[in-house]
């Protein structure tokens, strides 16, 4: 009895950690960027423009926001209400689609066009293109309140969004004017220049640098590849002996040297070859079994011969 005791609240304990881990992962998340009044800026999936709110993961893991509630109404903040109330005054994000596990540092959109059946992303609510709008994010309970904001009054095709991804203290700025772009589903702060590049430049106008860097790269990387290729070759050849050397049953390496064991030239290995291959093909002429190959003193090709390049037999 103790047993199944212990069991049962081992399993609670778990459904508890279990619990507030998936609650900690959530309040990792927050209110990006919002785009208010969208006449010809991004389209959604029905290639419609509608409102969009942008959510950023902070941390280095995956979250799941299912079950997570986004909201435009104020009455939320009544503390008197219950959770079921309040439930029911805001977007539940359903759970069942992978698409609400937000990898870690990545951004996802709702677009607030009051109508759900179009998707999970797509909001029971939508926003005022002509004044302010307050948004905010609860967690899977309708009680803990993640993030919220109030966003002002907006130009068209403008946006509201952090200056930086997910950092609050950096604050809030316009998007869309003073070269700052709107930005769905991707990061806030764009980097248009390098310095270490444009130093580079300024000190290196011409390129000389640059080329000989390349160069030596290049060259650097040729004689890696040799010193790699000649190892593997020397280690080759050493087997290659070993082995010749315990077939012929030498083990003084003078003695091996002497009768050149082990170091048959290529011609050798590939007359062989070709001698195997005729014969397990079946395309060879009857003859004896016995493969006999002797190196000559004086290397000959008659494909050398001048007499192949005569048409005629001369005459004296």
């Amino acid at each position: 009895m103790m047993s199944y005791k212990r069991i049962g609240m081992f399993i609670a304990a778990l459904t508890l950690i279990c619990g507030s881990t998936f609650g900690q992962s959530a309040t990792s998340m927050r209110i990006n960027e919002v785009l208010v009044n969208n006449t010809d800026n991004f389209e959604d999936d029905y290639g419609t423009h509608q409102p969009w709110i942008e959510l950023f993961n902070t941390s280095f893991a995956s979250v799941d926001i299912r079950n997570c509630y986004l909201t435009n109404d104020r009455r939320v903040l009544d503390k008197s209400l219950s959770p079921m109330e309040r439930a029911a005054m805001m977007y539940p994000i359903p759970k069942g689609d992978v698409l609400t596990s937000i990898p870690p540092r990545q951004h996802v959109l709702f677009w607030a066009d009051n109508m759900p059946k179009r998707g999970n992303f797509h909001l029971n609510f939508t926003l005022d293109p002509n004044g302010s709008n307050w948004i905010a994010l609860y967690d899977a309970n309708a009680t803990t309140l993640i993030d919220s904001i109030t966003v002002p009054p907006l130009a068209a095709n403008c946006s509201y969004g952090l200056v930086e991804d997910g950092v609050k203290d950096k604050g809030w700025a316009i998007m869309g004017i003073d070269n700052r772009f709107v930005t769905p589903s991707t990061n806030n702060k764009t980097l248009d220049t390098n310095e270490k590049i444009d130093g580079f430049k300024t000190k290196d106008p011409i390129g000389i640098g640059m080329a000989i860097m390349a160069m030596l790269v290049v060259f650097v990387g040729l004689i890696l590849l040799y010193a790699v290729f000649k190892i593997v070759n020397n280690i080759g050849i050493a087997f290659a002996k070993k082995n010749a050397m315990r077939a012929h049953g030498i083990t003084d390496k003078q003695e091996a040297k002497k009768r050149a064991i082990g170091t048959e030239s290529g011609e050798v290995f590939a007359a062989i070859s070709m001698a195997l291959h005729e014969y397990q093909e079946n395309v060879h002429d009857i003859e004896d079994t016995i493969l006999t190959i002797n190196r000559v003193k004086r290397s000959y090709s008659p494909w050398n011969s001048k007499i192949y390049a005569l048409r005629q037999t001369p005459h004296k």
